[in-house]
């Protein structure tokens, strides 16, 4: 569980720490600090920052709490890239839904950093967790801070997708139209690639659903 990443390096590279912990909570943060900067990899620097400017960009755009989008930009890739057997254990020790997580490192990353963050950074804001949870899969009744750090992540500058500069124009015009749009060209992507319903995770089902219902609103009070 000690195991952390460039994200999390980054994020007290940056100094976060003040923002994060007090007192005794403080003196364990900074002991995790030490080892999380001499664990950075360089590459993984290259990746964050770029991502991190988009996600403040579409902070300051949505007016969202500018601190709580950098902590959780900063924190939702922890586990990206730790091998699948470690991933694995930790869903078991966590008690995780195992038929969900094990063997799928696209969707355990993001719950098993939310699981830690408490633990390893002291991190228990509620909205930056879910924000952490849900960014690969979304979900139905997502916060401004989630819906930022969720289309943050689809639309960061390294990603080469088809479809993705559609999805940047359309987030700047409007988060629920980018997060429907990511939504829905996920669940596209994997029904091509053979998947029914019962294959795809259900937050990202019932957040497509959600958002068709948000937008569906918005044309009828036109």
């Amino acid at each position: 569980h000690d195991r952390i990443h460039g994200d999390a390096a980054y994020l007290l590279d940056l100094r976060l720490r003040d923002r994060l912990a007090v007192g005794d909570d403080r003196k364990r943060l900074e002991r995790r600090a030490g080892e999380a900067v001499r664990t950075v990899e360089l590459e993984k620097r290259a990746h964050v920052a770029p991502a991190l400017r988009r996600r403040l960009q579409a902070v300051r755009a949505a007016r969202a709490d500018e601190a709580k989008a950098e902590i959780a930009a900063l924190c939702h890739d922890i586990y990206r890239g730790v091998p699948v057997e470690e991933l694995d254990r930790m869903v078991t020790e966590l008690g995780l839904d195992k038929a969900r997580y094990l063997g799928n490192a696209n969707l355990s990353h993001g719950k098993l950093a939310e699981q830690m963050l408490p633990e390893l950074f002291g991190i228990e804001d509620r909205d930056i967790l879910n924000a952490v949870s849900y960014h690969t899969t979304g979900r139905a009744g997502m916060s401004v801070l989630e819906k930022v750090v969720f289309l943050a992540d689809a639309i960061e500058p390294n990603r080469d997708y088809p479809g993705v500069e559609e999805l940047r124009r359309v987030t700047e015009d409007s988060l629920d139209l980018g997060c429907y749009r990511s939504l829905t060209g996920t669940i596209r992507h994997l029904e091509e690639q053979g998947m029914g319903p019962a294959d795809i995770d259900p937050d990202t089902l019932k957040a497509a659903d959600y958002f068709r219902g948000i937008l569906e609103k918005k044309d009828h009070g036109k």
